[in-house]
């Protein structure tokens, strides 16, 4: 069982639950030393006294504030005595609709547990409580001489704590990005070629079907290295769609992420003259013997999920198709 990152008391009104702070999350991230070229020789990094080129102990090291004439020095022990809670306090302010809670703020997620079975109902109380009422805990507690604003939720079962950004941490975009575009003047058909893409590519939402692949490739590099071989170079980036190119370009990408089945006729171009609304067509149900080619993407998408194809959710129409004829083959 892990260790908690943090303890303290979770306090909300004149209730007090003592919890842990346990990491939700890891890193799979391959790690590389750094050597000297043409030897096998590492590269440490030394805390060193740039005056005399010494190497320092831990211990001899303080923490000191450029005042610009001099350094102000703090020891570690007068940051935890100024700390709200003495750093052992995890102080719920008041609670808000988990909608007012502003995605740009959110930074890291933690587990919350309870510090002993004695303290199960009060921890359960308030999960289902945040869990009823959809609200989130807006607190702060210091950790490793810095302070934090968290949001208290419930999760599937379990109060978690995630970490925001302060309000005057996130940066203007406005001020950041020198070219945002602002509302531009599409046309209407190129917004309902748009709209037609990305319904044509809606999927459901699984997490599961991802995974890094970068990093599977740098294993893959490292092992190819290792016997002596090489690996193919990933594909360049494609080049950039200009705006005389965009109206091909989306229909062109809804022609290839759907079959023009689905709607029982082509997707609209810009040559097509617009047609008035009319009743969606019936999704036609194939017949036994009847190609995959001819479905639709979200029906080899179905098809796909009940024979738990890998990887379906990133797949085109025709590589759904490809990975249910061979998953079929391997059947037979």
């Amino acid at each position: 069982m892990a260790r908690p990152v943090w303890a303290g008391s979770l306090t909300f009104g004149l209730v007090s639950l003592p919890v842990g702070l346990y990491t939700a999350t890891e890193s799979h991230t391959i790690h590389f030393h750094q050597l000297q070229r043409g030897t096998s020789d590492r590269i440490r990094n030394r805390r060193v006294n740039e005056r005399t080129g010494k190497e320092v102990e831990l211990d001899d090291i303080v923490k000191g504030f450029d005042t610009g004439d001099e350094y102000v020095l703090v020891e570690p022990k007068e940051l935890d005595d100024i700390a709200p809670g003495r750093s052992r306090s995890l102080e719920i302010a008041g609670f808000v609709d988990l909608t007012e809670v502003d995605r740009a703020l959110l930074d890291k997620i933690y587990y919350l547990g309870p510090r002993g079975a004695e303290h199960g109902k009060v921890y359960s109380l308030l999960e289902q409580a945040l869990e009823k009422s959809g609200k989130a805990g807006i607190a702060t507690f210091v950790m490793r001489q810095r302070q934090y604003l968290v949001a208290v939720t419930a999760e599937n079962g379990l109060l978690t704590c995630h970490t925001l950004h302060w309000a005057d941490e996130i940066r203007d975009p406005k001020k950041e990005i020198g070219d945002l575009p602002g509302k531009v003047n599409a046309s209407a058909k190129e917004l309902k070629m748009a709209e037609q893409l990305i319904d044509a590519l809606s999927m459901e939402w699984n997490p599961e079907e991802f995974h890094d692949t970068f990093q599977e490739k740098v294993a893959a590099l490292i092992e190819a290295k290792k016997a002596g071989e090489s690996v193919e170079k990933a594909e360049p980036p494609a080049k950039a769609t200009g705006a005389v190119d965009l109206m091909e370009a989306l229909r062109a990408s809804v022609e290839r992420a759907r079959s023009p089945k689905d709607t029982g006729e082509k997707a609209t171009t810009a040559a097509s003259p617009q047609r008035k609304k009319a009743a969606p067509a019936k999704k036609r149900v194939p017949s036994k013997g009847e190609s995959l080619q001819s479905l639709t993407k979200a029906e080899l998408y179905k098809k796909a999920a009940a024979a738990h194809v890998p990887g379906r959710s990133t797949m085109t129409h025709d590589q759904l198709v490809d990975a249910l004829t061979a998953k079929a083959s391997s059947r037979s």
